[in-house]
């Protein structure tokens, strides 16, 4: 790997959410720090939930996301990796985006180790001995059968029904999945880690899903780190080798 070049975590974009007013403007945001970052990124992780709905039938894709999804191929054809870990929201992506887009789609965690770190990285949703009713739903969600039956639907219902759904869910008031920050006694990915830790070291946990921009020392030698989101915050992580941060790029002009 080239030491001098970056690493770079953005997930929770939602692009396309029904609940929100400014999806243009944050999707041309997004694409703007797409195209900063690409200047000195090594690689670039994409945590989940980029797309607030997402599926792919056999011969055709969800309408809109043409600035993104171009400006990601333009990266990839560059030569810059892109992983795409699929989100609770997002989670029927298929073979469109490696395909088309060139991105490394990722189902579940990931361990890695990047530039001597060891890193855990995933979306964050569904992990450890919490949130049972979102694991069943999960379960269902991800079934062959479900996912054959939704394809049978005309487009135009089935993308109805997604975006449906996804209005009941509390993105309209800027959040998703949770409020502010419980504090490490209560946060679910927290605890999480600190259980993983007792079975392997990693020097970083990387998630999203919670939409709120984290950096959580866990032992003095393990940090957990969660990218925020792009509803409300407009933060993401950056790892140079030897540094680890979260930060915010900026917010767009028009609000929810």
């Amino acid at each position: 790997m080239n030491e001098k070049k970056k690493i770079y975590f953005a997930s929770d974009v939602h692009l396309g959410a029904p609940a929100l007013r400014n999806n243009r403007e944050r999707e041309k945001l997004f694409v703007k720090w797409l195209d900063w970052v690409k200047d000195d990124a090594e690689c670039i992780y994409l945590m989940g939930d980029i797309f607030d709905f997402w599926f792919e039938y056999k011969r055709a894709v969800p309408r809109g996301f043409t600035r993104v999804l171009g400006k990601i191929a333009a990266i990839t054809d560059s030569g810059i990796p892109v992983h795409f870990f699929t989100g609770n929201h997002d989670i029927w992506v298929f073979d469109y985006l490696p395909t088309e887009v060139g991105v490394i789609v990722h189902r579940d965690i990931v361990k890695t180790e990047i530039k001597g770190k060891k890193f855990f990285l995933g979306h964050g949703d569904g992990l450890g001995p919490f949130d049972k009713n979102y694991k069943i739903l999960k379960k269902i969600f991800t079934s062959p059968f479900l996912q054959w039956s939704f394809a049978r639907i005309h487009p135009n219902l089935s993308i109805w029904l997604a975006h449906k759904w996804s209005g009941h869910s509390r993105l309209r008031d800027g959040k998703v999945e949770a409020d502010d920050y419980r504090g490490e006694d209560k946060e679910w990915l927290v605890l999480f880690a600190k259980d993983e830790l007792k079975k392997e070291h990693f020097d970083y946990f990387v998630f999203g899903h919670r939409h709120w921009p984290s950096d959580v020392d866990l032992n003095g030698k393990s940090r957990y780190i969660n990218t925020g989101d792009w509803v409300t915050h407009f933060t993401y992580a950056v790892f140079d080798g030897e540094n680890m941060e979260v930060k915010e790029y900026e917010k767009p002009k028009i609000g929810y």
